[in-house]
């Protein structure tokens, strides 16, 4: 079932709406975050609010998850680096032993 609200407009004592002379009145074009259905409508920047609020935190959360990942991969890359790092010391300090004990 699909809900049709009065175009009555609550920055104008509930008067009917304007539509393309108020400067509220905007094109939405893209997927209903919900749905996933194409929308391609005219109607109220207010009304569109709850929709817009919707696909911004689906988006947050999206780039939640790619922040996550990528601070994953920078543990592992440095944990390799330090391992190199301790690998090399170590060798250096073994071939400078080596070397002061033929002394």
């Amino acid at each position: 079932m699909r809900f049709e609200s009065k175009a009555n407009c609550p920055l104008d004592g509930f008067k009917p709406c304007r539509q393309h002379e108020c400067a509220w009145f905007m094109q939405i074009r893209g997927n209903n975050p919900n749905t996933g259905a194409e929308i391609d409508e005219w109607g109220c920047a207010i009304a569109w609010l709850p929709v817009l609020m919707i696909e911004n935190s689906q988006q947050q959360r999206q780039t939640g998850a790619a922040v996550e990942s990528f601070r994953n991969e920078m543990v592992k890359a440095n944990e390799v680096g330090q391992r190199v790092l301790m690998e090399a010391v170590g060798v250096t300090k073994s071939v400078q032993t080596m070397i002061s004990e033929s002394k």
